[in-house]
């Protein structure tokens, strides 16, 4: 199902949750809409449902106009990060309901919930009803019951934060693959950058009620459009700093410079922007040698995140391994001047590692 968003916007009282929007969406894709928390994810799924009539502009789906057209009477799924069961109903009737409504034959139906039910892990838990699983369980119950409907628009609003840590990974995998030859546009709404690099497919990204940009997933990564892009794609956030370009170099101070790629060796001297992802930024290595004070230091699993003060700029370093730091303790971190992104006075990209 082609859909397209023209002139969206939504205003709820004297809050706009949505500005004017213009997002095209085709057939057969898996769309990411990537953002933190309140950058306007549902609100945007709402609007595609139905759920919300838009301020302004107009909704579309294969070519026709379906503003005003209610939720019912759409081919659309959606889940939210907040599972939603019928509580009297066992998981089988959970996942079956929306195909008993649609009048499937008995045989179909039990054919297709023991489909979902076995990739979802949910076979031996058929018979209980949602008060007797996890929490975890519940919301796969609720998956199951969405991916079984076979709707032309499934949205999906953070579904797998309720999951343990395996179960995530598995259908992080098995998601895109699962709507390749549907023909079913997915929406899937998520705060995380990484879960959206893992799903691939295209990506909007959020903020504030923006789209600030749309493409495939993987080149808004690596070649964000403007720096507002670059943070929204980016946790731990980006590190920004303010360069001075002379001639061929860009000096971050009078003692740590470095060569400007090609692109920008052409570009007039003066004031830039540059953008470094935390895990190009290494307390041991090779590259641009730069010095910061520690402020904070923490373990996260197998990764060692470090905030430091380098050159009054607040900067994050993320390496892999168990680095050992003091605060207040003066440390050297090193970079690769290639995985820097370049953006002018108005923060636009200018050069950036491909």
């Amino acid at each position: 199902m082609a859909i397209e968003l023209r002139n969206v916007s939504l205003r709820i009282g004297a809050e706009t949750h949505i500005y004017e929007t213009n997002l095209s969406l085709q057939p057969g894709q898996f769309n990411i809409l990537l953002g933190t928390t309140l950058s306007g994810k549902t609100s945007l799924m709402r609007l595609m449902a139905g759920l919300e009539k838009p301020t302004s502009g107009e909704l579309w789906m294969n070519g026709e106009a379906v503003t005003g057209i209610p939720v019912q009477k759409r081919s659309v799924a959606m889940v939210y990060q907040a599972f939603i069961n019928y509580p009297s109903f066992s998981v089988y009737d959970n996942i079956a309901s929306p195909l008993k409504v649609a009048g499937l034959p008995k045989d179909e139906i039990d054919a297709r919930v023991q489909q979902f039910a076995d990739l979802l892990q949910l076979t031996p838990m058929l018979h209980r009803l949602p008060d007797e699983l996890s929490g975890g369980q519940q919301q796969r119950t609720a998956l199951a019951r969405a991916l079984v409907k076979g709707a032309d628009l499934v949205l999906l609003d953070e579904p797998l934060a309720n999951l343990d840590y395996k179960l995530r990974e598995e259908l992080r995998d098995e998601l895109p693959k699962m709507f390749a030859d549907s023909g079913a546009t997915v929406v899937y709404a998520t705060s995380e950058p990484l879960e959206a690099l893992m799903l691939g497919g295209y990506t909007a990204t959020l903020n504030e009620g923006r789209v600030v940009q749309f493409g495939e997933t993987s080149s808004i990564y690596r070649q964000p459009d403007s720096l507002e892009a670059a943070r929204v794609f980016s946790d731990p956030p980006i590190n920004t700093a303010t360069i001075e370009k002379r001639g061929n170099s860009a000096y971050l101070n009078d003692s740590v410079s470095w060569t400007v790629p090609a692109q920008l060796a052409s570009m007039p001297d003066g004031r830039y922007s540059i953008g470094l992802r935390p895990h190009h930024l290494l307390p041991d290595g090779e590259g641009v040698k730069v010095g910061g004070e520690v402020q904070i230091a923490e373990i996260s699993g197998s990764e060692s995140i470090m905030r430091v003060n380098i050159e009054g700029n607040n900067w994050v370093s993320e390496a892999h391994g168990i680095h050992s730091f003091e605060f207040g303790e003066h440390r050297s971190f090193f970079f690769d001047s290639k995985r820097c992104l370049y953006f002018d006075s108005n923060d636009k990209l200018v050069e950036t590692q491909v």
